[in-house]
């Protein structure tokens, strides 16, 4: 059932749409190409664990921290115009980083991918909002981060080949083509919206000032939005540190595997986070009140089984290991569902500060953990059951979040479900 003013989605939004998730799918390629790279990045750097670790800290923290501008941009400018922004600047960095001779060098470069990154994700939720009807946007939101995921199988299958093969700067700046290919994309076909469905005019202070204010106070004063940051923050950092950076050094150095093994279950990873998430984007079109059973199930089954895997005696058996590889994939599709507090709880002319927000809490709970783990990595002497307990303090610190802030939430959703059926009665057919 499409509500009133619903667009109507159709093939030609599945291409508009397919344009942006392009630039995401290769967004998440120089994102995760480090996480393939990490130990020819220590031995061309010549640096220890903590500066290897400062790579992707700083990634995030620049991709963290630009997550309400981001919001506020899409909401302000559209997402074209951010989309072709965030392209240009992580082709540069990814560019940068494979003609870099030095450490200073590489951090900027990294920093820059970063900045680019961070315009993706949210704008392809906003162009999924405004091509396709309200009720798919659970599934539209699933299948976006499930083809940006596939992206990482080209990191951990094509990269990691190329490395071997061709050698660092050739690797990494032929990787840059991508990225130019997909600023022609948007430039040449991508539109901000269907014909008909122009966004209606938010109401906004007269100063900038005020208007940056104003969305991301009425975003936060709204529990589904805290919520919603506060499940991304919980689920989706284990997987994500693991890909981004520790998973390669720990399953080789810890776990005596080859490095075509490691990269044989940083693999699984990602096949299990694309199946999990058309898994997970049905059931919740289909039942919304799965939300919460999906997401603190993947919280409660990461935890056991990472704590299995550390506390095992010597090397983990393989089993284990894959056991825990596949769960790890539910991480990214769990972390989804924190949009779909957010959105039901904001207008649409708050969906991409709210997003940015929700984004937020991930990132900045990877961020955590990369540098927790490198620093606890050389205070130790490369123990990884202490460093990689980490994880554990984190995923407390959300759990108890989200159990404080559910009921509020859910009431609210109440509230704002039966006010916008009354007022969809009352549009004029």
């Amino acid at each position: 059932m499409t509500l009133p003013g619903d667009p109507p989605g159709g093939r030609r939004a599945m291409w508009v749409w397919g344009i942006g998730v392009a630039v995401y799918f290769v967004a998440i390629i120089y994102r995760t190409s480090l996480g393939v790279a990490g130990l020819d990045a220590a031995e061309r750097f010549h640096i220890n664990a903590s500066a290897l670790s400062t790579f992707s800290i700083l990634q995030l923290l620049v991709y963290a921290g630009m997550q309400i501008p981001v919001g506020l941009m899409v909401d302000k400018m559209g997402p074209k115009k951010v989309l072709i922004l965030g392209a240009t600047l992580y082709t540069v960095g990814q560019l940068g980083f494979a003609l870099s001779g030095s450490y200073g060098m590489a951090l900027i470069s990294r920093a820059l991918l970063g900045c680019g990154d961070a315009m993706t994700f949210i704008s392809v939720l906003r162009l999924g909002t405004r091509w396709f009807p309200a009720r798919r946007g659970p599934m539209i939101a699933q299948i976006a981060a499930l083809i940006g995921m596939s992206g990482n199988l080209v990191s951990t299958l094509v990269l990691a080949r190329l490395l071997d093969t061709l050698g660092w700067t050739p690797t990494f700046a032929g990787s840059a083509v991508c990225g130019i290919a997909v600023i022609v994309l948007v430039l040449l076909f991508l539109k901000d919206h269907p014909e008909g469905f122009e966004p209606a005019p938010a109401s906004r202070p007269a100063t900038g000032g005020g208007y940056v204010r104003q969305q991301i106070s009425q975003c936060w004063r709204e529990p589904g939005t805290r919520l919603g940051m506060w499940v991304h923050f919980t689920t989706q950092f284990p997987a994500m540190f693991f890909l981004l950076l520790w998973g390669m050094p720990f399953l080789v150095e810890a776990q005596g595997l080859t490095e075509t093994a490691a990269g044989g279950l940083l693999t699984l990873i990602v096949v299990s986070n694309m199946a999990s998430g058309l898994v997970y984007g049905q059931v919740i079109a289909r039942h919304h009140a799965a939300r919460m059973p999906l997401a603190l199930g993947t919280v409660g089954a990461t935890a056991a089984l990472w704590a299995a895997m550390l506390c095992w005696p010597g090397h983990a058996p393989m089993t284990l290991l894959v056991l825990t590889c596949v769960v790890l994939g539910t991480c990214g599709p769990a972390s989804m569902i924190g949009f779909d507090f957010a959105r039901p709880a904001n207008p649409p002319e708050r969906q991409g500060t709210a997003s940015g927000i929700v984004n937020m809490g991930g990132f900045m709970a990877s961020m955590t953990t990369l540098l927790a783990v490198g620093v606890l990595l050389d205070a130790t002497g490369d123990n990884y059951r202490i460093a990689f307990a980490t994880v554990f303090v984190l995923e407390a610190l959300g759990l108890s979040q989200i159990l404080r802030l559910r009921k509020r939430a859910a009431r609210r959703e109440r509230e704002r479900t039966v006010a916008s059926r009354v007022e969809a009665v009352h549009v004029p057919v």
